[in-house]
């Protein structure tokens, strides 16, 4: 049986054993556990909360809740993500594919398997894009969404592929998301990861996953028009960057790329 029929046939059940949930946290207290508790921490390769240097109780919080703390001093959400991928790397028995989840909303943790049921199937990234209950495109602030919506579009000019969102809701397979060589250690994280995956012929999936409002304390990007425009202007300088820069090709790449 070859890679692509063996990973078509996983359940969702099989690869939720082999998932880690890695969760970049700065001053969480409030909101972590919620998402832990939503998290069926039982039936998960691990658990690791990136912790980027909260001066709160995220870290001993996260370490009651049984999940595995990495603290990373320098702050940057790419920073903290780097530190919980280079702890699961050095685990004895690294995960078949991790999971990016906030810590601002237990919404996500419960729809995990949503995430998971693409990369079952074969998905080697799959995005969960941002809706709200009712439908419309969930949660974010006009000033945001109407980022999103530039960013988007230019890079879909740039790279000829068409995204709905920049999501923090993702999972992609480990050996992949190795191959990726991420090096982005704040805002072009989510957008890093994308572009890099179309380069190297990643098959992707965007599936839609509802967004709320954060439980507890307030956003540290979309929720100040200010540091909306600077991440802003990262992504720009990230998409100029990816464009120009050459990658290797993916031994383990998908031949499509698609939704569902």
């Amino acid at each position: 049986m070859n890679r692509q029929t063996a990973e078509r046939t996983t359940t969702v059940e099989e690869l939720l054993r082999q998932t880690a949930v890695l969760i970049p946290a700065l001053n969480e207290e409030d909101a972590l556990p919620a998402v832990l508790a939503a998290l069926p921490m039982e039936r998960l390769h691990s658990v690791v909360v990136a912790d980027n240097g909260s001066i709160d109780r995220t870290a001993s919080i996260a370490r009651t809740a049984g999940a595995i703390v990495v603290r990373e001093p320098r702050r940057g959400y790419g920073a903290a993500c780097l530190a919980g991928i280079a702890q699961l790397a050095a685990t004895p028995t690294p995960p078949r594919a991790v999971a990016f989840l906030d810590a601002d909303h237990p919404e996500y943790a419960a729809a995990l398997p949503l995430l998971l049921a693409p990369l079952a199937r074969g998905a080697d990234l799959a995005l969960g894009v941002r809706v709200a209950p009712d439908g419309s495109r969930g949660n974010l602030r006009a000033h945001a969404r109407w980022g999103n919506r530039l960013v988007l579009a230019t890079a879909r000019l740039l790279f000829g592929r068409r995204f709905q969102d920049l999501p923090p809701f993702r999972a992609i397979r480990f050996p992949a998301l190795q191959h990726l060589k991420m090096d982005d250690r704040d805002w072009g994280w989510t957008l890093q990861m994308q572009l890099r995956a179309v380069r190297q012929g990643l098959r992707i999936v965007e599936v839609h996953a509802q967004h709320r409002a954060r439980t507890h304390g307030h956003s540290k990007i979309s929720g100040r028009l200010g540091m909306s425009l600077r991440v802003g202007a990262k992504m720009f300088y990230t998409m100029l960057r990816e464009r120009t820069l050459r990658m290797p090709a993916s031994p383990a790449a998908g031949t499509r790329s698609g939704r569902s």
